[in-house]
């Protein structure tokens, strides 16, 4: 949108009103700045000391003035708090038709799974035109997923979802840095987001070698750990179908939203939240299933029915 050097190319829906807000700041310092120093130099020189300048009739109060450098900052403090407010509640909710991609951060490198079953590392291949919503985890320290041509950035914590959502308006690539100090090699720990015309993309989806779905590996975790022995008519578990964006109320009296973050945890901590009626008799799968794993774990209970689109981790 904006001829600078030093702007990264605006490559996502939200980057040239993201760009428009930060010069709308710079612009307002600037002309706050200018006429600050303006005002500075004005009385030096006016007022120095041996000019013939009129000391007469000083006035200390004056209700105009006072209005006029209060009111003026105000009107543009107001502006900025409402655009910036506008632009982080979009930049921050996904649309209900965004295609779910699964990130998790590692030293030093990303790992990125489609729910179609295709994987990448350091890359990210996305459709142009097409909301895409990420849902990113970490299995060891703080990272950070920052694409500057779409400007979105988002720090992946270990033990816990975090998400964020970009709709590409471009065809190409484009970089992918970590933006959190996160160890040695966290210089290297760089990809790129490839954006492919929808059918050029869906080719690519299917290429390669084959691969099951997110939710037929989950479906096979499953049945490892014996999990429907409890869950699919034991009795001695909640059953999961039509579960997932549901509320559950848990022994404690809370009320809880069935989300990616309280999947998580009752697998990895089943005794933290324990459901109303039921016991506390699930092992805690922490240690013995990796990230990737717990993510295949929540497509399969996704698949299994339930109102993803009130789940938000």
């Amino acid at each position: 949108m904006f001829p600078f050097p030093t702007f990264p190319e605006a490559a996502s829906s939200i980057a040239s009103s993201i760009d428009l807000l930060y010069l709308f700041l710079v612009g307002i310092s600037l002309l706050m700045s200018a006429l600050i120093f303006l005002c500075i130099f004005y009385f030096a020189i006016k007022y120095r000391r041996g000019s013939r300048a009129d000391r007469s009739g000083i006035r200390h109060h004056s209700l105009a003035i006072e209005l006029v450098w209060s009111g003026i900052p105000l009107l543009s403090f107001l502006v900025m708090f409402f655009w910036g407010a506008w632009l982080f509640y979009d930049a921050y909710t996904p649309p209900d038709d965004a295609l779910q991609i699964y990130v998790v951060g590692k030293q030093w490198m990303w790992k990125i799974q489609h729910p179609e079953g295709r994987r990448e590392i350091n890359q990210l291949h996305v459709p142009v035109g097409q909301s895409i919503k990420l849902t990113m985890t970490s299995e060891d320290v703080i990272h950070d997923f920052f694409i500057p041509a779409f400007r979105v950035k988002k720090d992946v914590l270990p033990s816990r979802y975090t998400s964020l959502w970009f709709r590409a308006t471009k065809t190409g690539s484009y970089h992918l840095f970590c933006a959190q100090y996160c160890g040695t090699n966290h210089s290297a720990m760089i990809g790129q987001v490839v954006v492919m015309e929808p059918a050029e993309y869906q080719m690519w989806l299917a290429g390669g070698p084959p691969a099951e779905s997110m939710a037929q590996a989950g479906a096979k975790l499953f049945e490892r750990y014996n999990c429907n022995t409890c869950h699919v008519g034991g009795g001695r578990g909640p059953l999961l179908a039509d579960l997932f964006g549901s509320t559950v109320a848990l022994e404690n009296g809370q009320i809880v939203v069935v989300d990616e973050a309280y999947v998580r945890e009752s697998i990895l901590l089943s005794a933290a939240k324990v459901v109303a009626g039921y016991q506390p008799i699930m092992p805690a799968f922490q240690g013995q299933i990796s990230e990737t794993g717990v993510l295949q774990l929540i497509a399969y209970i996704q698949s299994l029915g339930g109102d993803s689109d009130s789940a938000q981790p």
